[in-house]
């Protein structure tokens, strides 16, 4: 491995992450077998799809907390809440499944993503919720993964995870590290142990087919693997290469093709079905796009953190990005750094935390303790044939952080600038928080006389955003609006 890419890819996959966000756990629709994840305090309920073996309640009650974590936790927005579990009700019905109890969750990520485990829980994205257009696009979205779960696909993938055994070998070989409690590790078990290509074909059939029967526009499938795809290409011109739906549900213009033609063989070419754009808009007016601000933001070199109250600086020619399981950041002269949090038992100093041996080719001698802004840390060297690390951990509110500084070899630039960072840690202030903004989609109404064009103008402030405005709403450049229609342009508030 060499140069920027090769740092940012190691950093990337998340082999030390840790959850920064809390569980969260659920309640329930009323008088629904539906139950929608929310946050509070009560335990999930037993959800059992019909026919469900008991082992794989076992399973899905098992992952579904670890799910959470590894998300960033549960969204929470009532309109969206109720509007899916509306359309999975009628859903369940098609699938001839009327009585049974699925638990969905809507995940606070923008990743595009969408997955189902054994014992009926199905999760979406917020990422997903804002890329869609119309209720029979989300149906086509939840209609797949029900498929997923009716055809006991979900089961089958979890016999796979043994396959992933090696992976966690290396690992813990690169990083000494214990990945059993690792957030980014268990998202690595998921994709390895993800849907063969025949499994999601023959979800994407029996979906169509629960979807159509629901009502919904059976077209939907294809219309929305096609904006998946254009949205795939720009997540990956912007460097953020997702590894959940986008590469499990690879959108090729064969599979489009024959989400058209099953549709079209079993419903006909009238494209008849609702799409309800105008409700579905409606219901997701408001909702968070991008990071979230309760995960921390960004704001030019800083790192804010409103919920856990920390802030800290990189130096210059870093580009920090927000993952939600660590903050990573790249220089351009081969260097990067990771953030993270780790739980650590409260009576374990940093130092002997430090050499626990979570990371390889630590220096023991180089640990040392310092306090900076009233905060205690530790820090020490660590050394592999192709990388030096600058290592800190800190103690804050009972929760241990930690910085990961990376590059091909140590230098007295490098070294204050992991220094400089280490001080730069500390409590936010009033100040720090009033920068803080909030990203989320705005549903305008066109005018006589506007176009495609003029609406995308109105998000040039955000990075690409013009384009991002075609993607959302499934338009091109140069396409006519209809007068009166809603689109969705993404705006701070």
């Amino acid at each position: 491995m060499s140069g920027k890419s090769d740092i940012a890819r190691l950093m990337r996959h998340g082999l030390l992450a840790v959850s920064l966000l809390a569980l969260s756990a659920c309640t329930t629709l009323s008088n629904s077998n539906i139950a929608v994840s929310r946050t509070g305090d009560n335990p999930a309920p037993t959800v059992v799809p019909a026919g469900t073996d008991p082992d794989d309640e076992v399973i899905g009650r098992r992952e579904h907390p670890r799910i959470i974590a590894a998300y960033g936790g549960v969204y929470s927005d009532r309109p969206a809440e109720i509007m899916v579990a509306r359309i999975v009700g009628r859903l369940l019905a098609a699938a001839n499944q009327p009585n049974a109890q699925f638990q969905v969750t809507i995940l606070d990520t923008s990743e595009v993503n969408a997955f189902a485990l054994p014992g009926g829980y199905i999760y979406v994205t917020r990422g997903i919720l804002a890329l869609a257009s119309d209720t029979s696009e989300l149906a086509a979205v939840l209609a797949h993964e029900i498929a997923h779960v009716t055809l006991r696909h979900a089961r089958a993938r979890t016999d796979r995870t043994r396959t992933t055994q090696i992976v966690d070998r290396v690992i813990t070989g690169v990083f000494g590290g214990d990945t059993s409690t690792d957030a980014a590790a268990n998202r690595t078990r998921q994709s390895m142990a993800a849907f063969g290509q025949a499994q999601e074909l023959e979800a994407d059939r029996e979906g169509i087919e629960y979807a159509g029967k629901a009502g919904y526009d059976p077209q939907a499938a294809a219309r929305f693997l096609g904006v998946m795809s254009r949205f795939a290409s720009f997540s990956a011109g912007a460097g953020n290469g997702d590894d959940g739906f986008l590469s499990s549900h690879p959108s090729t213009p064969a599979r489009i093709q024959k989400a058209v033609d099953t549709a079209t063989t079993m419903f006909g070419q009238s494209g008849a079905g609702e799409t309800d754009r105008a409700g579905y808009l409606a219901s997701i007016a408001g909702l968070t796009f991008g990071d979230s601000p309760a995960q921390g933001s960004i704001i030019g070199q800083r790192f804010v953190h409103p919920a856990s109250k920390f802030t800290f600086t990189v130096p210059q020619g870093y580009v920090l990005q927000n993952g939600q399981s660590a903050v990573v950041g790249v220089a351009g002269d081969g260097e990067a750094v990771r953030f993270d949090s780790a739980d650590v038992q409260p009576d374990l100093a940093l130092t002997d935390y430090l050499k626990s041996g979570w990371i390889a080719g630590l220096k023991t001698e180089t640990v040392t303790s310092q306090s900076y802004n009233g905060i205690d840390m530790a820090s020490g060297l660590a050394q592999t044939d192709q990388w030096f690390f600058r290592v800190s951990v800190m103690r804050l509110d009972g929760q241990v952080y930690r910085f990961i500084f990376a590059a091909k070899a140590d230098s007295p630039r490098f070294a204050q600038g992991a220094e400089a960072t280490l001080r730069s840690f500390r409590r936010t202030e009033p100040a720090d928080l009033t920068q803080v903004s909030k990203v989320s989609i705005k549903i305008v109404t066109a005018k006589p006389g506007e176009s495609a064009d003029s609406l995308a103008r109105q998000m040039q402030g955000l990075n690409r955003g013009t384009e991002l405005f075609y993607i959302i709403n499934n338009l091109y450049p140069g396409d006519p609006v209809v007068p009166g229609e809603r689109y969705k342009i993404v705006a701070l508030q």
